[in-house]
């Protein structure tokens, strides 16, 4: 992969994920836009050889530069509290996940699909089967319903872990304690790769997420 591919976002496969890389979009379209203007200025005060010792205000000029990053910030607020609040949305799920995060691996529960809950650990290098992932297989994954609600509960039965997959728009702290939730709503099947994203000790960097998405008929 390309360096520039490495520093893309993954392709989403969930609402929440889309509308965040375009909000992301909109950020770096004023980013851009900020840092091409002062650069301009900046390259034509060091080269301009004119100066004015007798100008010591301009009104119009300071109520200009106030207003406009004022109209920027809000331009850029509305969408962002738009984002928030959308994440912040739970509706009546039919179905829940339930991750709890251990030194160093995942244990899942899915009352919805099954009674049973088990653990999910990395598979190490050497018994990794051709073509997978290393550091990012485990030996069972937890299923998610095509097209169907999941509500995403987290806590953590030690230290503070973080229940992270990019591709849904997913990245809750797992708390000892504390219940966090998140929805999310698979549209594309496939396997969704994530890790722990809060460091949690010394194997912080072995405990992958992998999740699999399917039909609802193929997850019982």
């Amino acid at each position: 992969m390309s360096t520039w591919g490495q520093m893309s976002l993954m392709d989403p496969a969930s609402p929440i994920q889309s509308e965040m890389i375009l909000f992301h979009d909109h950020a770096m379209i004023l980013l851009i836009g900020v840092f091409t203007l002062v650069s301009l200025v900046g390259v034509s005060i060091l080269i301009s050889r004119h100066s004015c010792r007798t100008i010591h205000e301009a009104q119009t000029l300071e109520t200009v530069w106030t207003i406009i990053p004022a109209i920027l910030l809000i331009w850029l607020a509305l969408p962002s509290l738009r984002l928030l609040y959308t994440l912040d949305e739970h509706s009546n799920s039919a179905n829940t996940l339930k991750s709890i995060g251990h030194q160093w691996y995942w244990s899942y529960e899915s009352p919805s699909l099954s009674s049973k809950s088990f653990d999910s650990y990395m598979i190490p290098d050497s018994e990794l089967p051709q073509g997978f992932y290393r550091l990012l297989e485990v030996d069972a994954r937890p299923l998610l319903p095509l097209n169907l609600e999941t509500n995403v509960l987290t806590t953590s039965a030690d230290v503070i872990h973080a229940w992270a997959l990019p591709s849904m728009g997913v990245k809750m702290d797992s708390v000892p304690g504390r219940l966090n939730s998140m929805a999310v709503w698979p549209q594309i099947p496939g396997v969704y790769y994530g890790q722990c994203s809060e460091i949690c000790g010394a194997n912080h960097s072995f405990m992958p997420i992998a999740v699999e998405v399917v039909k609802l008929d193929d997850c019982f």
